[in-house]
């Protein structure tokens, strides 16, 4: 946490973020998906998925955002202080906009096991806190029944015989808030920010 609020101090130089958003490139009559995972601070989760499916390559993700979801009904457009005290109960998460014709919704869900620690409860690394856990936001029934399909898949694959169990939610997507613009692209804005050790490919 230290490190997260040293690097929020850091000076961050203008850039074009234009290279972080797509057209669609399938067909006109198709619309985008979209995809809602908590993995601990969501500058690292945006992060490592947009190296590995940049917009500029047409690799299926047209944009993303960081923001908060799934906390108290009654804590109304929160902010990051709130968030991080906890009381809110809101992940910190990524919303990702993506073309379905391009990268599944299953290739999606796979990725973000792949890029972080789905077995430890409210915690990343040396991040602690409800706004930390491991969570997929499911955006309709289909998603719902791939989310289970491939954490299933993945917990008997990875987990199981280290005696180990996936402690990722799967719920259903609730009211999301964009989290404050200085989050948005963090880390390509400021490459020495901090970043979650667990943030990395996994296998």
């Amino acid at each position: 946490m230290l490190g997260r609020i040293q690097s929020l101090i850091l000076g961050s130089k203008p850039f074009d973020s234009s290279i972080f958003r797509a057209a669609m490139s399938s067909a006109a009559t198709t619309t985008p998906e979209i995809a809602t995972f908590a993995a601990g601070c969501f500058w690292g989760v945006e992060h490592i998925f947009l190296k590995h499916y940049p917009p500029s390559q047409n690799k299926g993700i047209l944009s993303t955002s960081v923001g908060y979801t799934g906390g108290k009904a009654s804590a109304n457009n929160p902010g990051y202080q709130e968030v991080c005290s906890g009381e809110t109960d809101h992940a910190e998460a990524l919303r990702i906009e993506f073309d379905p014709n391009v990268v599944s919704y299953a290739e999606l869900v796979e990725f973000f096991y792949r890029t972080h620690e789905p077995t430890t409860l409210n915690r990343q690394g040396h991040d602690r806190g409800t706004q930390y856990r491991s969570a997929i936001f499911t955006h309709s029934h289909a998603q719902l029944e791939t989310a289970k399909k491939v954490t299933a898949e993945i917990q008997e694959k990875h987990f199981a015989a280290k005696g180990e169990k996936i402690v990722t939610e799967i719920v259903e997507a609730g009211r999301w808030y964009d989290a404050e613009q200085y989050h948005q692209l963090y880390l390509f804005k400021n490459p020495s920010g901090y970043q979650c050790a667990t943030h990395r490919l996994h296998w």
